[in-house]
């Protein structure tokens, strides 16, 4: 049988969608790009905030259409499910199967009970809305990481470290979701990350919810420094990032093996999410305003080239005009070389959600505008300022009028960053094997989030 995925959400989300599209082609399932085609639909949910959820159900109900055609099956697993499992059940009739991630270690059973035998299970255990009462998600299995079918191209793969989130932070949904942060064993990561070269991988991504406390659960200490370490001695990866970085995970350590490491990308991502310390206090964050000012000074002394990013939270419950001032003035002194922001959003279950001084959409949205526009002059000239300077570019595509190679630094993250457009030379009969080298650019001019180079 042809078998179609959508995968919604972040890049953590991805892997498990990877990993499902291994067991079905393990299995001598077909797996097509185009839904039509297919006689099995699978999506992979998202339920983070009310936007992801509001795609994730126009996505099922879009799919769900499939099945007046070819599609015989329609499968819904990932983190909407394992949060409103009993209500989706009850709501969208269409789906044949809703898989929780508590039911993960045993997907392949599910799947073929309900299309070899045409049983479906639908599971009536709750979970339980205490984060204290939460288990540990089961963790995929060293085979199955390494059985997964990478949909990221060719250059580059995201590597998971994690599971799970034990931050607590009163926003968010995470530990509710997918329970407390669990570390995979170092030897089983460094053994994928090998797998992955061996695949012509030249780019890893190193993620968790929270990298920074990797090793902690099982290891008693943070050991994402030497795990990077480990990493950058496998032949044929040539580049190294770690995102989601909290920022008192960040260690002396950390920053002198980023410093010091031609493999790993001069590139910190630090969610900070707010600057004034009594929002920080509602935010459960481990941080305040003097440790994270101290944190990018001592990042940018030590590490002069690097590229900061991070992302905010306007309009959280109690946020007064002198709070959102104070962040604005911080944005402005900053100047993160990257910055996303996020209007708060009103999580049930959350301890935030039942804070008193919730505020007004249109406030929210019109702090959100004030930050993107103060950062957009900050990335103009950020950009600005690399014009005249020589980059290395990884290749990965040709533009369609075959005038340009387009590419990204080290600095700039697939998918999120902007991009390198680098003009092709006349007479330039190696264009195509371009693609996948890393060569010099240098920067002549720049376009909104991009650069342009020869």
């Amino acid at each position: 049988m042809k078998v179609g995925f959508v995968s919604l959400g972040c890049s953590k989300n991805l892997i498990d969608t990877e990993i499902a599209i291994g067991k079905f082609k393990n299995n001598n399932y077909k797996i097509v790009n185009n839904p039509s085609e297919a006689e099995i639909i699978v999506i992979n949910t998202c339920g983070f905030i009310d936007s992801a959820k509001e795609e994730a159900i126009n996505t099922i109900l879009e799919m769900a259409e499939y099945k007046k055609q070819k599609c015989r099956y329609l499968i819904v697993m990932g983190c909407l499910v394992q949060r409103y499992c009993e209500d989706l059940i009850k709501e969208l009739p269409e789906v044949d199967l809703f898989i929780k991630l508590e039911d993960y270690d045993n997907f392949w059973n599910i799947i073929e009970d309900l299309i070899k035998r045409d049983i479906v299970t639908k599971t009536k255990q709750k979970l339980s809305n205490k984060i204290s009462e939460m288990k540990p998600l089961p963790m995929a299995t060293s085979e199955e990481f390494m059985d997964r079918v990478i949909t990221t191209g060719d250059n580059y793969a995201y590597i998971k470290i994690g599971e799970g989130c034990s931050n607590r932070c009163t926003y968010c949904a995470i530990p509710y979701i997918r329970g407390p942060f669990v570390s995979r064993k170092m030897e089983e990561i460094i053994e994928e990350a090998k797998m992955l070269a061996k695949k012509g991988i030249k780019e890893l991504i190193v993620i968790a919810q929270d990298t920074t406390k990797y090793g902690i659960d099982i290891y008693g200490e943070g050991k994402l420094a030497e795990l990077l370490n480990k990493l950058s001695k496998i032949e044929g990866i040539q580049w190294i990032r770690f995102l989601y970085s909290y920022p008192e995970g960040i260690t002396d350590e950390l920053i002198q093996e980023v410093a010091q490491n031609k493999k790993i990308a001069k590139y910190f991502d630090i969610p900070i999410q707010h600057i004034s310390d009594s929002i920080l206090k509602k935010m459960n964050r481990k941080t305040s305003k003097k440790q994270i000012t101290e944190l990018l000074e001592k990042i940018r002394t030590q590490i002069p080239e690097v590229t900061l990013r991070t992302s905010l939270i306007v309009g959280f419950p109690g946020e007064t005009d002198d709070d959102f001032k104070e962040l604005q003035e911080f944005v402005a002194q900053a100047k993160f070389d990257k910055l996303g922001a996020f209007m708060y959003s009103k999580e049930e279950g959350t301890p935030a959600e039942k804070l008193p001084n919730q505020i007004h959409k249109n406030t929210k949205k019109s702090r959100y505008n004030k930050i993107m526009q103060e950062q957009q002059k900050i990335s103009k000239q950020n950009l600005e300022n690399k014009i005249g300077k020589t980059y290395d570019v990884l290749i990965e595509e040709i533009s369609f009028d075959k005038k340009f190679l387009i590419g990204r630094t080290m600095q700039d993250v697939p998918e999120i960053d902007g991009l390198v457009y680098v003009k092709v030379q006349e007479n330039d009969l190696a264009v195509e094997q371009k693609i996948g080298q890393i060569i010099k650019c240098k920067i002549t001019e720049v376009s909104n989030y991009d650069l342009i180079g020869i």
